[in-house]
């Protein structure tokens, strides 16, 4: 397996340089580079999900959640300031609010720690649960007054007017204190509940952030927000692009580079022994469920920022505009493709499999349009109406079937994971 890799890596990179190439001669230069920004963001988001998925063996299904809260940090930080809400006295409600918050929150902590007095578990469950619900009652009373006059005065907060890559920075912490809090309630579960309650949390968090309108605006869009490059307005659509994806694949190799020392480092081989005999690594004295909370949440970290320079990139933050098929399920794909544990296989893989989601819809609509053509002139055919909406629908049907062929001639991926054996 080791000799083949080397051959497959080049094949594959090989595939995909001509890939981009041939993007580059049918679609031109402008299109190719806003192309491989984006697959470059994606190819974050799967270094994220392989840390967890090939190197734990956790398969995250909620890569959507981590995604919007990257992308919603990028937006409260790098956002203009909002004058119509920072010149009256909402600030001052809304901090009491948040005050009140933590007070809340610290007295339920403080509860569910009651059996170390002595009280069973099971009734310090049922008095948690209890105290959590009256002081969740107790701040939604305090609250929902102050957000309506929030969404009534100034739409929304607005953000804080600094550096965006201060909040691709933020937006990586707030994915990993989430995912955090998450590991604590699923890293116990077994795979496939693993992924339930992931996908689960994801729409949770979507649904928050979708209906606190004076946080987010909801459904509406907050435009125009700054990059941590400068601006097609500055320098023009092609010279940004091309900046930004330089940016992006310093960020890429900084990840790799810090994946692959930690991959070959102790700390790798501890964590692989885990995934591979969880049984067999306990009883070597192992700390099981810390490790496996160090990998969700470093894998959440990165996944942050992956979803901090998809907002940055395109400039809009929009709640409702987080997709699964786009910022999960897509994820999972490059990753499959690449290979689970390969660093440069997942990378590879996220540019290969973004290729082909984006070129899906060109390709079948000139197929669609050329049957219709032929149809009309030799069988008198009538072409339906909707056939861009058709051809947008041909990235789902590509998708599955690569997909569908991975799994049936390549389970591991193009490039498996590099597995030493001692001799």
């Amino acid at each position: 397996m080791i000799d083949e890799l080397p051959m497959r890596e080049t094949v594959v990179a090989s595939i995909v340089v001509i890939a981009i190439a041939l993007v580059a001669l049918t679609q031109g230069l402008p299109y190719t580079t806003q192309m491989l920004v984006s697959a470059a963001c994606y190819a974050i988001l799967a270094l994220g999900l392989t840390i967890q998925w090939g190197y734990a063996g956790q398969l995250n299904a909620g890569i959507l959640g981590f995604v919007a809260l990257g992308g919603f940090s990028t937006m409260l930080f790098s956002a203009p300031v909002n004058p119509d809400f920072w010149g009256t006295d909402l600030p001052g409600r809304l901090g009491g609010a948040f005050v009140r918050a933590l007070i809340g929150i610290a007295i339920v902590v403080a509860v569910s720690q009651i059996h170390r007095l002595g009280v069973p578990k099971k009734v310090r469950t049922i008095v948690t649960i209890i105290v959590a619900f009256i002081v969740y009652m107790a701040l939604k009373v305090y609250f929902t007054p102050i957000m309506a006059a929030i969404e009534r005065e100034a739409d929304f907060i607005g953000g804080f007017g600094m550096n965006p890559i201060l909040g691709w920075i933020v937006g990586g912490a707030l994915a990993g204190v989430v995912g955090y809090f998450i590991g604590k309630i699923c890293l116990g579960l077994r795979s496939d509940y693993l992924v339930i309650a992931t996908l689960g949390i994801a729409e949770i968090i979507k649904a928050i952030m979708v209906n606190e309108d004076w946080l987010t605006r909801g459904t509406a869009m907050v435009q125009n927000l700054p990059r941590p490059v400068p601006g097609p307005s500055e320098v023009g659509f092609l010279a940004f692009r091309s900046l930004f994806f330089t940016f992006t694949a310093v960020i890429i190799l900084v990840i790799f580079l810090m994946l692959q020392r930690a991959y070959n480092a102790p700390w790798g081989r501890m964590i692989r022994s885990i995934r591979d005999n969880e049984i067999s690594a306990a009883a070597m004295g192992k700390d099981i469920n810390k490790r496996r909370m160090e990998v969700f949440v470093f894998g959440c970290i990165i996944i942050g920022i992956g979803g901090a320079a998809l907002t940055s990139f395109g400039g809009i933050f929009n709640a409702a505009g987080y997709m699964p098929l786009n910022h999960t399920f897509l994820v999972l794909v490059m990753v499959i493709l690449g290979g689970p544990g390969n660093n440069l296989g997942t990378i590879l893989g996220a540019f290969l499999v973004y290729i082909i989601w984006i070129m899906s819809e060109p390709i079948a609509q000139a197929l669609m349009q050329w049957a219709v053509y032929v149809g009309e002139g030799l069988f008198q055919w009538e072409p339906p109406r909707d056939l861009n909406s058709r051809a947008l629908q041909a990235r789902v049907f590509v998708i599955g079937l690569l997909i569908s062929l991975i799994l049936r001639f390549a389970p591991k991926g193009l490039m498996p994971e590099r597995v030493k054996h001692d001799t």
